[in-house]
């Protein structure tokens, strides 16, 4: 049984999620509050995390940094006021898988639970037959979600990790937005989405400079991203 762990200190909207994720039988733990929140996604007990972004305590944002500054891969869903473009890129930009805003359909936040649960547990299918994917001065473990960069580990989320992983795959060829959107994000591309914009600056942030000077991955305007050989 998949375990989530619900951050949202709306009493009426956490019993309210609890109860229908129970019934698509997911096993629920609620958190009221940020403290209580990072000592339960710090146990490492469960597999995905459903975060509020206001909270008293301690707000969604800095309770998702110092988790992710803990180490934890944990995915995190973070739930956001409707149009706050801020909180989405904040978010995006601290570690987060994916945001959905209030009020949403129940429906499709557990498509998107789904879709990031699916890429975390997953192999893409250019790597399922191997035990790893090496692409210059890079190797990934798709089946431990380890990245290695000139011999040094490097902690991705599963999202960062994802794209890695499907940018390689098509080195040299130009990988459009929709198809990483559906492939790493699981979900369409739409109009002013910046998801992957921010995970993908994420992950340049994170890679460590090429050994010759040149650039990693390149921004082909209107088509996607080109990873460089």
């Amino acid at each position: 049984m998949i375990k989530v762990l619900l951050v949202e200190d709306d009493r009426g909207l956490s019993d309210l999620l609890s109860q229908l994720l129970e019934l698509d039988g997911f096993n629920v733990t609620v958190c009221g509050d940020g403290p209580s929140g990072l000592i339960a996604a710090q146990q490492n007990q469960h597999d995905i995390m459903l975060l509020d972004v206001m909270l008293p305590g301690l707000n969604g944002f800095d309770l998702l940094k110092a988790l992710r500054q803990h180490g934890s891969k944990m995915p995190v869903l973070m739930l956001t006021a409707k149009g706050d473009d801020l909180d989405r890129i904040n978010g995006l930009e601290m570690g987060a898988d994916d945001y959905l805003p209030k009020p949403f359909n129940d429906r499709e936040l557990v498509a998107r639970m789904r879709a990031i649960l699916r890429r975390s547990n997953e192999q893409t299918p250019s790597a399922s037959s191997n035990e790893q994917l090496t692409h210059l001065d890079i190797t990934l473990y798709p089946r431990r979600q380890e990245t290695q960069v000139q011999g040094q580990s490097i902690d991705l989320t599963s999202t960062e990790f994802a794209l890695l992983q499907v940018l390689i795959s098509n080195s040299g060829e130009i990988a459009s937005k929709e198809m990483l959107s559906q492939q790493v994000l699981g979900k369409r591309l739409m109009p002013f989405d910046r998801s992957l914009d921010m995970h993908l600056s994420n992950l340049r942030k994170k890679l460590p400079e090429r050994a010759d000077g040149n650039p990693r991955v390149k921004t082909v305007r209107g088509k996607g991203y080109l990873w460089l050989d």
